[in-house]
């Protein structure tokens, strides 16, 4: 579905195009044409494939979907791949934004989104200074914007990390914590997934060889790449803290087993020094000396609970009870 199609010169906008009239602007002198769709249509993208002369094997990837982070040079022009994340309810939900950019086009289609970027090109008009650099500029303007919709999220995991940490020492089930630390670690690979690959990708738009549509805005690419750097570090950093809190978790719930399998011990300690009493002297022996005595019996009673009291005090002066 088309958004919008807008023709710029020297930064500021011109006109609303129909599809149909792109190609006539493109031939303008210092114009630019930035066109955004959301969810293209087979039909839609060969369209745009034939006004903006896209190559092939990128309009095929773009038909495609579901392609990892990248940026792809096609000659003259350029396709890139980002993804998008949401987080919705308790799940996170990945998106795609596939752009072409050519020295005077930039054509963005995202799919599985609900975030739009009419606020980008807002700000993005009302910078001509800046939209004079050209498609360069819109493109380092959408990556930016991605890029930031990446820290909400990553802020939501490190909340949501403290406070499972904050559940392991009060008490509260061991397993729903460790159900609830690796659904945050496949989390945090996902967002990852989105990030990694971006962040080795755009180091080509900055330093060294640069494609010539992004060359005046390097210093922006940087910028974005100075982003995704510190996301990176941050869910790495969060990875590590996942695998540790993992560790504490089993850590307690040995301990917790350890102190039954204490309490368990103890326990059958005293009932076993009750059985050894009750085994010997209930012995069917003829000849046995406290069979004859009216005591007998009591004082085998008073032997067996003088015993397990004495042990019950030492265990529970050691903590086992």
């Amino acid at each position: 579905m088309l958004i919008n199609c807008v023709a710029y010169q020297h930064g500021r906008k011109l006109a609303d195009l129909p599809p149909a009239d792109i190609s006539d602007y493109l031939a303008r002198d210092d114009t630019f044409v930035w066109v955004a769709m959301r969810d293209a249509e087979p039909a839609e993208l060969a369209e745009m494939q034939h006004e903006f002369n896209l190559h092939e094997l990128a309009v095929e990837d773009a038909q495609r979907g579901h392609q990892r982070p990248k940026i792809e040079e096609y000659g003259d022009s350029l396709f890139v791949v980002v993804k998008t994340v949401e987080q919705r309810e308790e799940e996170l939900v990945l998106g795609e934004i596939d752009i072409f950019v050519g020295h005077n086009y930039v054509l963005s289609s995202r799919q599985n989104s609900s975030h739009g970027f009419l606020g980008v090109r807002a700000r993005a008009e009302r910078e001509p200074h800046l939209l004079r650099h050209g498609a360069g500029f819109v493109l380092y303007a959408l990556m930016d914007a991605v890029v930031d919709r990446y820290f909400p999220v990553v802020d939501a995991f490190e909340s949501e990390l403290e406070a499972i940490e904050d559940r392991i020492f009060t008490g509260t089930s061991q397993r729903d914590n460790i159900e609830r630390l690796y659904d945050l670690k496949r989390k945090v690979m996902t967002m990852r997934h989105a990030v990694a690959p971006l962040l080795d990708a755009i180091g080509k738009l900055h330093g060294g060889r640069v494609p010539s549509v992004c060359a005046s805005s390097q210093e922006y690419f940087r910028d974005v790449h100075d982003h995704l750097a510190r996301i990176n570090g941050i869910l790495d950093s969060i990875r590590d803290t996942i695998a540790t809190a993992i560790q504490v978790n089993l850590s307690m719930i040995a301990l917790d087993e350890g102190e039954v399998n204490k309490r368990l011990a103890a326990w059958a300690a005293i009932f076993g020094v009750l059985t050894a009493f009750a085994g010997i002297w209930g012995m069917n022996f003829e000849f046995m000396p406290e069979l004859k005595s009216k005591w007998g019996y009591p004082l085998a009673l008073a032997a067996m609970f003088s015993v397990s009291f004495y042990l019950y005090r030492r265990f529970k002066k050691a903590r086992w009870l």
